[in-house]
């Protein structure tokens, strides 16, 4: 498939037929994705690929709890744990018992433990150039060494035929994550990845165009744009 269809098409896929998918095509996934840039080429990154029947359903229930918790913000049209105070974060905007408490079904939540292929993504934190540490605000730099790896493996999923998506709700519950999976403590979870054969392609995305997100000289100043 062609790079830019590949790009263009690689919406977010959650729902997937039941069809396993073969160890033979997960390594290709992996293999190609590993060319993904890092910050000295330090390849912080670390995939757990979850197998065990009991283990994804562990997981499908500590996800189910960072569900609550971000619907519980949706709910009060709140962005879910956002730095929204001059960019820091002061602590929860809502109350996390009574997110807990609350019922928001969701398909993909309830059914995560059956996608054909699970992955957890790690970041080893030594290894990250976290340059924007010590601004006043919430750091954010550290994440560039990790997600182009996470993106690769979804574009290359896309290119096999295959759909996916990449989901940092599992992060809310990264204490109970390391302990199930023996996760040493240099390593933090950067999120979860299930990949398999959609039920439904999304070939049509909705995004903003160039002219809404792109600026010449200076930030709101002239669309960049071509005539």
């Amino acid at each position: 498939m062609e790079l830019f269809e590949v790009m263009t098409t690689a919406g977010a896929i959650r729902e997937y037929v039941d069809v396993p998918n073969s160890d033979e095509v997960l390594y290709e996934i992996l293999n190609s994705a590993r060319f993904a840039p890092s910050g000295g080429n330090r390849q912080p990154w670390r995939v757990l690929v979850v197998k065990d029947p009991e283990l994804k359903r562990q997981v499908r229930e500590l996800y189910s709890h960072g569900w609550k918790e971000y619907m519980a913000h949706v709910k009060k049209g709140l962005v879910p744990f956002a730095p929204t105070n001059d960019g820091k974060w002061e602590g929860p905007a809502i109350d996390l018992d009574e997110a807990a408490s609350m019922d928001f079904p969701n398909q993909y939540a309830n059914h995560l433990d059956e996608s054909p292929v699970l992955l957890v993504l790690l970041a080893r934190l030594p290894d990250l150039a976290c340059l924007d540490n010590g601004l006043d605000r919430q750091s954010i730099v550290g994440g560039g060494s990790v997600y182009p790896f996470g993106h690769n493996i979804l574009l290359a999923a896309r290119s096999l035929g295959l759909g996916g998506v990449m989901t940092t709700v599992i992060c809310r519950r990264e204490p109970e994550m390391k302990i199930v999976f023996d996760i040493p403590k240099e390593f933090a979870i950067a999120g979860l990845i299930t990949l398999g054969t959609p039920k439904k392609f999304l070939t049509k995305l909705a995004r903003r165009p160039v002219e809404e997100f792109a600026f010449v000289d200076k930030f709101g100043g002239v669309p960049f744009t071509v005539h």
